[in-house]
């Protein structure tokens, strides 16, 4: 055990969060999300796996360890549902808002049709498939920085 780190982040993911650099992006899949096809195609190459928990656990528990992009739009990416993009189900809406807290404000996530979103998430580092069986739980985050402390 460490203290301090969210015992839902297991090793190999702490791993993979660690090796991402400023820009990258990371898939946290739903238990539908075809996650083995997709880390074929990322750096990691391998699925990691938060199984048995929420999208919003296990986005607030990533949130807990790595910071979001602040210079891009595209910071966090939700999948789009088919026919009725602006709509915004519960497993979304419970992700936005373990965003907003890990953030400390309100910072809506980009809708991104579900396509689009498969093409995107061959770009990232790496994919998380959890354990959410709801539909359209599906996401993309980007990687911000650190910033020095003020005295440096």
């Amino acid at each position: 055990m460490l203290k301090n780190i969210d015992p839902r982040l297991n090793p190999d993911l702490l791993h993979a969060l660690a090796q991402m650099g400023h820009g990258d992006m990371i898939v946290v899949g739903d238990a539908n999300y075809p996650a083995a096809t997709t880390a074929e195609y990322t750096t990691y190459g391998t699925v990691l796996r938060m199984d048995h928990i929420s999208a919003a656990e296990a986005v607030e528990a990533i949130l807990s360890v790595m910071p979001l992009d602040d210079t891009v739009d595209d910071f966090a990416c939700r999948m789009q549902i088919d026919g009725d993009p602006e709509r915004l189900p519960p497993v979304q809406a419970e992700v936005q808002n373990a965003i907003d807290a890990a953030e400390g404000r309100e910072r809506p996530m980009l809708g991104v049709e579900r396509h689009d979103f498969y093409d995107r998430a061959k770009s990232a580092f790496a994919v998380v498939l959890i354990g959410e069986r709801r539909f359209f739980g599906s996401f993309l985050f980007r990687k911000g920085v650190i910033a020095p402390p003020a005295a440096m």
